[in-house]
């Protein structure tokens, strides 16, 4: 049985080193992005059995991806492999020390392709939960019928759907985000999102009143990132918020969808509220301490390596 598929689109990247604009000559780094597929090695690293349903190109690009994804351990053999279109890629860099710029490269691309048939019916309904984010949604109509359609799969058997809002302006609006999600809301059971992205269905502005007012609206479980301020669950009438890990941050990207891994392996594994929330929080201080979107993602043996407690055997 597989614990966690998650639907989504992975991409290249081309990540610059050091810190300034882009010039010949300057060095990079080739690795692979995307939201979904961050969470996946992450969960894949925690010890649980992950698959991967979207779309690459029968490119080097898309290859790389569906090989990098299984030495990590997640289950790529659901990628579609579309020969008509090439695997998204994006480019990113420090344009100064505390501004990153990114770049997508993902028009026609195959990624933006996921339809309806690509889901695989029956893996989704022998999951323990479907995982997927608002990129997905945005990226295509196409795309975001197949995800209506595997949240409808997901409900009928009683697998536990979550959706990380994770709004990007440069697919879409405010406004169109905002009615895609109020569509999907309520086949939802566990809602993540930064406060911003969770305004995007309710007026409120402090983050009780927010997880409150998206919760009311159908999810069962609300979670709000709050980066350096940590993050908030509410489930029920319970609500618990816990602290960010203090380290140093070397790369912020990936940080959101570490922290949707450790929340969801928590979950998974049936812990409490604040421990789903120490998890996450955990996952994204080893992310952002380290260079790249998902290279920093802690293995289970290494959990407590930022609480001083780890056992070194020589």
């Amino acid at each position: 049985m597989t614990d966690v598929v998650t639907i989504g689109e992975s991409l290249g990247l081309f990540r610059g080193e050091g810190i300034g604009p882009l010039a010949p000559g300057a060095h990079s780094v080739f690795s692979i992005a995307g939201a979904e597929g961050n969470v996946s090695i992450g969960l894949a690293r925690l010890g649980h059995r992950v698959a991967m349903l979207g779309r690459v190109g029968d490119d080097p690009m898309g290859r790389v991806i569906s090989e990098r994804l299984r030495a990590e351990g997640v289950d790529p053999s659901r990628l579609v492999v579309d020969p008509d279109a090439p695997t998204a890629f994006m480019l990113r860099y420090n344009r100064t020390a505390d501004h990153i710029t990114a770049a997508y490269y993902r028009r026609a691309s195959a990624g933006s392709g996921l339809c309806r048939a690509d889901v695989d019916e029956a893996l989704v309904r022998s999951a323990k939960a479907l995982h997927t984010t608002g990129i997905t949604l945005g990226i295509s109509p196409s795309a975001r019928d197949a995800v209506e359609h595997a949240f409808g799969l997901a409900r009928a058997a009683g697998v536990t759907v979550v959706l990380d809002v994770n709004h990007r302006s440069m697919l879409w609006s405010r406004r169109d985000a905002a009615a895609a999600l109020r569509l999907l809301i309520d086949r939802v059971d566990v809602v993540i999102g930064g406060e911003e992205e969770l305004r995007l269905l309710t007026d409120e502005t402090a983050p009780e009143a927010i997880a409150a007012a998206v919760r009311d609206l159908g999810p069962a479980e609300v979670v709000v990132k709050r980066g350096d301020q940590g993050a908030l669950a509410l489930a029920g009438s319970e609500s618990v918020t816990v602290p960010a890990v203090l380290v140093s941050c070397v790369d912020p990207v990936g940080a959101g969808d570490a922290f949707v891994a450790g929340y969801l392996s928590a979950r998974l594994e049936g812990l409490d509220l604040a421990g789903r929330l120490r998890r996450g929080a955990l996952c994204g201080a080893f992310a952002v301490s380290v260079p790249g979107d998902w290279e920093g993602l802690p293995r289970r043996g290494e959990l407590d390596l930022l609480s001083g407690t780890e056992d070194v055997h020589r």
